[in-house]
């Protein structure tokens, strides 16, 4: 997963400084070069990286606890901060037309997956906004690439406008411009020839397609795993075309990452959408201090929030949210939560969104083995109604009652009765946004991330894991009670 080693360099960095209330000068610069090893070693741009370092220099040096943080934490705010300013602050949306369509022409290399993404972008604009989008399958180079489009589409329900691989790219665009007008498409998704690398006959095309589309979005596809060449790949298209953002593609690969870092600093051009994983919904949209928060190891929990909120619909998520602030979340509801998040996607993904627990080592190589999930539902199937109502009624007799109807032994059981009851209170901090009350909560209890995930590993140790724990759960706090206040406005 990206950032991984470099959020764990990142702590390293950081750890000298706990416990100080003014920053030694002499810490703060054995932390700055740990820093600057870091991102040159993640593979953020060395111009990058200088104005970075300069920047947390400036702004750190001599700084003193403010707002009840210590100096590590201080320091760990305006790398935090610095992170987010790098990236472009606050998320930038999709230019749209006053009058339909809003024509969106999608650039990049061959690999990049260009394809994949103008086609989860279509869904995206199709599930979220209620629209109605066309693809225009312009690349008729490459092999099966008008294929590939037409079968995503049809999968998606997305309609494909294509015309084979004889016809010239540009007829295609203005054909496909003509339909989405007849038909009153909300959205024009334009798909174009990608190459090995860019080249002269590449760009002059694009720049033709560009004159006759005039789109209002011109985004450019790029590969997260080619690090450097990522940043060099956007510098040349932003130079020859008038790219209006990025979207970086496998940022769930094996990668260093650092191009997500670069590329709004060296190319002027923000990145607008991610793509983390192979699912019709794996494209999220870019927010700078979500990510920020994540490479600190503060996880991200707005992104969690959203990604639960779109696989229940809002009188559900009411309910739900009603249960837990009540305390009445029973096993049923467990049960559902637990489909809810296996839609979600992988759980070692969502367990690093969790504040704190993304720098933690134990969790760098989390393996999750599904059948654990299983054989929760089995113990739950075989209570009865009132049981999974009221999971107060599980005495030791019906605890031995259910080991024997699910064929598990009956230490799974006691073990799942607990991990559901450690949840329950859980969520009834989280629903009301105190995840300080939350964190403390779990360090009261004794309850851990070794008790909740069956023996993988606990939360970050130790004075330093502790204090940044406390640092990410005040600062999650406070983007959910951001959350709730914006929902009331609405």
């Amino acid at each position: 997963m990206a950032f991984e080693n470099l959020t764990e360099r990142l702590s390293k960095a950081l750890k000298n400084l706990t416990g100080r209330g003014k920053i030694n000068e002499e810490d703060l610069q054995a932390s700055l070069r740990e820093i600057r090893l870091a991102l040159l070693e993640a593979d953020v741009s060395y111009s990058t990286v200088k104005k970075f370092i300069d920047q947390i220099r400036q702004k750190a040096k001599g700084t003193e606890i403010l707002d009840g943080l210590n100096g590590a934490q201080q320091v760990i705010k305006v790398v935090n901060d610095e992170l987010t300013a790098l990236m472009g602050e606050e998320a930038v949306p999709l230019n749209k037309s006053e009058k339909i369509p809003t024509t969106i022409m999608m650039a990049g290399l061959q690999g990049a997956g260009k394809t994949t993404t103008i086609a989860k972008l279509a869904y995206k604009l199709k599930k979220e906004d209620n629209a109605r989008p066309l693809l225009i399958a312009a690349d008729v180079y490459r092999p099966a690439a008008i294929d590939q489009l037409e079968i995503l589409g049809k999968d998606l329900g997305v309609p494909v406008f294509s015309q084979g691989t004889d016809v010239d790219p540009r007829e295609i665009v203005k054909a496909g411009l003509q339909e989405a007008k007849a038909n009153k498409n909300d959205y024009v998704l334009i798909d174009t020839a990608g190459r090995l690398q860019i080249d002269a006959e590449l760009m002059a095309e694009l720049k033709d397609i560009e004159q006759i589309a005039q789109p209002d979005e011109v985004l450019l596809t790029v590969d997260a795993m080619t690090g450097q060449n990522a940043t060099e790949t956007a510098q040349g298209f932003a130079n020859e075309l008038s790219l209006t953002g990025v979207v970086l593609t496998k940022l769930d690969g094996d990668t260093r990452g650092g191009a997500a870092l670069s590329i709004r600093d060296v190319t002027g051009k923000p990145i607008k959408f991610v793509g983390q994983g192979e699912k019709p919904t794996d494209l999220d949209v870019f927010y700078p201090d979500r990510m920020a928060s994540r490479i600190l190891g503060m996880g991200d929990i707005m992104t969690l929030i959203e990604k639960a909120q779109r696989e229940t619909d809002e009188k559900k998520q009411a309910e739900q949210l009603e249960k837990m602030r009540l305390n009445t979340f029973d096993f049923n509801d467990f049960i559902e939560q637990l489909h809810q998040v296996q839609n979600m996607g992988p759980m070692e993904d969502l367990i690093k969104m969790i504040p704190g627990m993304a720098g933690n080592p134990a969790l760098a190589n989390l393996k999750i083995d599904e059948k654990q999930f299983t054989h929760m539902e089995a113990i739950v199937s075989s209570m009865t109604k009132a049981e999974r109502e009221d999971p107060d009624l599980l005495n030791p007799s019906r605890r031995r009652r259910l080991a024997a109807g699910a064929g598990r032994p009956i230490v799974e059981v006691n073990k799942m009765i607990k991990q559901f009851d450690q949840m329950r209170k859980m969520m009834n901090q989280a629903s009301n946004g105190n995840f300080s009350g939350m964190e403390s909560m779990m360090g009261q209890t004794g309850m851990d991330m070794n008790a909740m995930m069956g023996g993988m590993g606990g939360m970050p140790t130790g004075n330093f894991g502790q204090k940044v724990q406390n640092f990410a759960m005040k600062q999650a706090a406070r983007k959910v009670k951001k959350l709730k206040k914006k929902r009331g406005k609405k």
